[in-house]
């Protein structure tokens, strides 16, 4: 039986962007996201993030770096009980026309395949135009987080953060 699913995007949405995450110091997790993460995982969506990272690409950062950030990333959101089933991410460089880079949907298909997702009761969630629209090519309804109050007219909602995009989530599936 098909599960829903929210496909979140890394940066801009669970953490700073302010500098570019390069090393695990780098990251700096938005408040709420752990609890946020945790309520979508208790009301029984599976909860994914599927980011670009063309650092490896470019030679910025090495893939063992980009590891040592998730493994970071996970143990802060588990200090609030908050888990992830898996991250997918791109190596490639921007502009490499490759399927998986965001915009494409590949991300986000391969991993509802893998885990049986049902894409037309799925959310995908980012802070850029690329997000929404490789959500939408994959049959998700989409959140856009504008930090500073702007909004996407292509997405579903727009939202100022992702405790605000789960609230959402959770008053939409009642």
């Amino acid at each position: 039986m098909s599960q829903p699913a929210v496909f979140l995007d890394r940066d801009g949405v669970i953490n700073d962007h302010v500098r570019y995450v390069n090393t695990p110091e780098d990251l700096i997790l938005f408040p709420g996201v752990g609890p946020a993460i945790r309520s979508l995982r208790e009301a029984g969506y599976r909860v994914f993030v599927v980011t670009n990272q063309g650092g490896i690409g470019l030679g910025h950062m090495k893939e063992e770096s980009l590891h040592l950030i998730h493994e970071q990333m996970e143990r802060e959101l588990e200090r609030d009980g908050a888990t992830l089933d898996e991250i997918a991410y791109c190596p490639h460089k921007p502009h490499a026309r490759c399927a998986c880079r965001k915009p494409e949907p590949k991300m986000i298909l391969d991993l509802a395949a893998k885990y049986d997702i049902d894409l037309s009761k799925s959310y995908m969630v980012g802070d850029r135009e690329t997000d929404i629209e490789s959500g939408q090519k994959a049959g998700t309804q989409t959140i856009f987080i504008g930090a500073k109050g702007e909004s996407d007219p292509r997405a579903t909602f727009s939202a100022k953060t992702l405790v605000d995009a789960v609230a959402f989530i959770l008053q939409a599936r009642t």
